[in-house]
């Protein structure tokens, strides 16, 4: 299962990032972290830009709402969504669950 906490309306969690995938894509969890297969190469910060943009997209949220909170260089990443709706917190935990998470 996912850890992730809530603290003063914004979403903590882990990523585990697989770069250099086919496709980017969120694909379950692992050491209780959310695992995304990322498209780009971890280059000049374009993994982080890639993750950014999907881990919006998924949560319908603004790219600038997720921040990489630590992990720049590193593949397990701790994420921020700032100002989490309970929309986009039932958007996390559907994913999770679609994805055998819970």
């Amino acid at each position: 299962m996912i850890e992730y906490s809530l603290e003063n309306g914004d979403l903590l969690f882990s990523v585990q990032v697989v770069p250099r995938a086919s496709r980017s894509e969120i694909i379950g969890e692992y050491n209780r972290s959310l695992r995304v297969r990322l498209a780009a190469p971890p280059v000049d910060g374009a993994a982080n830009d890639e993750l950014i943009r999907l881990l919006a997209k998924t949560f319908k949220v603004s790219r600038s709402s997720v921040q990489l909170v630590s992990g720049l260089g590193s593949r397990t990443k701790q994420i921020r969504i700032a100002g989490v709706s309970e929309v986009a917190l039932k958007m996390f935990t559907e994913v999770a669950g679609a994805n055998g998470l819970n």
